[in-house]
């Protein structure tokens, strides 16, 4: 037969085939298209079997008409180790090990969209090679108060910050044709008592603190999936809350895509059936139970639902409007047969985790340039503390790996030193977690320790008296207690006595170097007392190589505070008002929440706090940074304009660098309280020496507006506005007014 004979019968046959099959596998039609027609061959059983799971982390597709189960996983750090099917233990795999990348504090201290894209391309690749549909993940809780267990888990207390680096982490994610589920909706900002906690946030607070982020991951970022919180809602589960679902998400915003409870956080049929969620997981599952019916029929979304659509008691509307959002679920990752194939432990993703982490480390405090690390053949290095040692991927809760390999901070230290310098030596000082295991996954580390905490004490002292450099590597761990899901920190003082110990150690050697690792602010009663201070975060597989090439200077520090860094608990508003009770929560602060509550000198403003110990937005570098006064397009707007904000940033110092340029809004004449200024625009840029880039900002009135909850809408309120240009919350190094008009009448 000649080629193009054979081509057009080639051609025809394909084209025959797809007459004959079913529209609902046409990818070259619309994809409601092809819902509906799917809808349409399926029966009301099949339709509550795509609602509710059928397993720990996967519901059940359709078989007879080719749809797949849909697979979830827990991250959104990396990807969870297998579990049983319907337990939380172990299953036992022997290739379900992953690349940790750091945690996302860590990933909002890069303040780097670009960080945002490559994690969420990096995790959505990992995800894909397992197989994987649903990526339970990025977590966009707002940083209410340092006390909360599952911060570390989060962006930290900025809503345009947060939203601005998950829109990246969604896109690059779903890249993949893995869905995000972004977690948890809403007002989730405590651990203890989780499950029954009922929390009440004005609408100001809702509106401009609390929702900003979730908004701009779904809308912005497109995020396919969003998980609801565990907590209450003025007094109703958010699992299945009326307003925050139906009327918020759902009606106000729009959004098209599936509402996923969290696991064990569905209570009520009724709600659940009328109130916005979609796919039901985790309610009562401890093994199956015995009987015609098991365990996952009774969920509230399964049998009760089926019964109740039979009975009259529920409409084929509400289940058809479920049906649909979770088949677009389907039809964008278990239906999309043009997925890449992912990879997973690959040199690339090493690669990425370790850039992410050395971005987000934050240089806190240098007094006299102490680092970089001068290594010198002579020099003598003493290294103090047990998270130098301690690995930090097992623990924390959900998003606790089981990693091929964590590189730690004295593992990093020796192979970036071993051969260069004297010496370089290790003592415990203190004894804090040594148990190494969550979840069936151990680390293998040995971490017990005889010694009574005053001889650990008086060894790190002797030892200090002999050493050029003291690296102090301790903070918090992922213990319950800490930071770690199900609880609360109880106390914003460092654990196992370490203030103690640093105290005496900082009497002996002026060269020390603290290195925090945790994903809270702690109390530091000695930083007057210490020349260096680093936030170091939980960093993942190469936290010891992103850590050691920072101290080293091989990497210029560059990241910035994701949150304020308050002297004492009771500087955050939350606490001083009285408003973290663990009880029912009231939101006093409203608004005021972080930078927001900042006071002008001599202001006393009620909400307003003092000045903190390092503020949002901090960060500094081995080099320095000059600005020139911005310039704006033009000094009036109205509200349909848009207005863009130029400044010349200079490199004035010896070494590259990257600075992150930060814009903030202040509205000084506005008739309800607001901030004296918000975030509403930022850029990392990278200088070398003596190199000057010009950063420009457009902005429309959308960053000028503040919530009415009056009249329920977004309202840019004519008058004088500052752009306010800097290097922190606290370090404005420039502003120029403008002012915003009526627009015209014929507008």
């Amino acid at each position: 037969m000649k080629p193009l004979l054979l081509s057009l019968c080639t051609t025809l046959c394909v084209l025959a085939a797809m007459a004959q099959s079913p529209a609902y596998l046409d990818e070259n039609l619309d994809i409601e298209q092809r819902i509906t027609d799917l809808m349409s061959r399926m029966t009301l059983e099949e339709k509550i079997g795509v609602l509710h799971a059928q397993s720990k982390f996967s519901s059940a597709g359709v078989p007879r008409l080719g749809v797949p189960e849909l697979w979830c996983t827990d991250g959104p750090h990396g990807i969870r180790p297998e579990v049983k099917w319907d337990e939380w233990d172990q299953a036992g795999w022997t290739n379900d090990s992953v690349v940790a990348f750091p945690a996302l504090t860590c990933l909002a201290a890069t303040w780097s969209t670009d960080m945002a894209l490559l994690y969420g391309r990096s995790i959505g690749e990992e995800a894909r090679y397992r197989k994987k549909d649903v990526l339970l993940g990025p977590g966009l809780n707002i940083y209410r108060t340092p006390l909360g267990g599952r911060n570390f888990e989060y962006m930290g207390e900025d809503p345009y910050l947060a939203g601005k680096l998950a829109v990246q982490y969604v896109r690059g994610v779903q890249s993949n044709g893995v869905a995000t589920c972004v977690k948890h909706f809403c007002l989730n900002n405590q651990e203890w008592n989780r499950h029954g906690v009922s929390v009440h946030a004005d609408d100001r607070a809702l509106y401009e603190i609390y929702l900003p982020a979730f908004k701009m991951a779904c809308l912005e970022g497109g995020s396919w999936a969003l998980m609801a919180s565990y907590n209450k809602i003025d007094g109703q589960h958010a699992g299945h809350n009326y307003r925050t679902l139906q009327e918020i998400l759902k009606g106000e915003w729009g959004w098209p895509g599936a509402v996923v409870s969290d696991w064990g956080g569905t209570h009520n049929t009724d709600e659940a059936v009328s109130n916005g969620l979609d796919l039901e997981f985790g309610t009562g599952t401890n093994g199956l139970y015995g009987g015609s019916r098991n365990t996952y029929d009774a969920y509230h979304l399964a049998l009760p639902f089926l019964d109740g659509i039979r009975s009259g008691r529920y409409t084929r509307q509400q289940l058809d409007d479920k049906v649909r959002r979770v088949l677009r679920l389907h039809m964008h990752t278990t239906l999309n047969r043009h997925k890449p194939l992912g990879s997973i432990l690959s040199p690339e993703h090493y690669a990425a985790a370790c850039q992410i982490g050395q971005e987000g480390i934050v240089l806190l405090k240098n007094e006299g340039n102490l680092l970089p690390l001068k290594a010198e053949s002579t020099t003598k290095i003493l290294v103090v503390g047990e998270n130098a040692v301690k690995m930090m991927t097992v623990g924390g809760g959900s998003s606790s790996l089981k990693v091929q390999h964590e590189v730690t901070p004295l593992q990093g230290l020796h192979r970036r030193l071993d051969g260069r310098v004297a010496c370089l030596t290790w003592d415990r000082g203190y004894v804090g977690d040594v148990s190494g295991s969550y979840n069936g996954v151990t680390t293998g580390q040995d971490l017990r320790e005889n010694r009574p905490f005053s001889q650990l004490v008086s060894q790190a002292v002797s030892d200090a008296r002999q050493a050029d450099y003291i690296i102090y590597i301790g903070g918090l761990n992922k213990s319950y207690g800490q930071d770690c899901e199900g609880g609360d920190r109880k106390s914003y003082s460092l654990p196992y006595k370490q203030d103690s110990l640093i105290t005496e150690l900082a009497k002996i050697n002026p060269n020390l170097i603290v290195v925090n690792i945790s994903g809270n602010a702690v109390s530091m009663p000695w930083a007057k007392d210490v020349r260096a201070i680093i936030q170091c975060w939980y960093l993942g597989s190469e936290a010891g190589t992103a850590l050691a090439s920072v101290l080293l200077g091989d990497v210029n520090p560059s990241g910035k505070l994701p949150f304020t860094w308050p002297v004492a608990l009771s500087d955050v508003p939350a606490h001083r008002l009285n408003a973290y009770t663990n009880g029912n929560e009231e939101y006093k602060e409203s608004i005021f929440v972080g930078y927001r509550a900042d006071r002008e000198s001599g202001s006393k403003r009620k909400g307003q706090q003092p000045s903190p110990l390092f503020p949002f937005g901090h960060g500094l570098s081995y080099t320095t940074f000059a600005y020139s006064k911005p310039v704006l397009d033009k000094k009036t707007v109205t509200p349909s304009d848009s207005l863009t904000v130029s400044v010349d940033v200079t490199n004035t110092g010896t070494v590259a660098g990257k600075e992150v340029v930060q814009l903030y809004i202040s509205d000084p004449e506005s008739r309800l309280p607001r901030p004296l200024k918000e975030l509403k625009g930022f850029r990392k840029i990278t200088l070398a020496p003596s190199q000057t880039k010009t950063v420009s900002f457009t902005i429309g009135s959308d960053a000028l507006s503040f919530f009415d909850p009056a009249i329920h809408s977004w309202v840019a309120e004519p008058g004088k506005f500052v752009a306010m240009v800097g290097s922190s919350s606290r370090d404005i190094r420039a502003k120029a007014e403008f002012v915003l008009t009526k627009p015209a009448e014929n507008q």
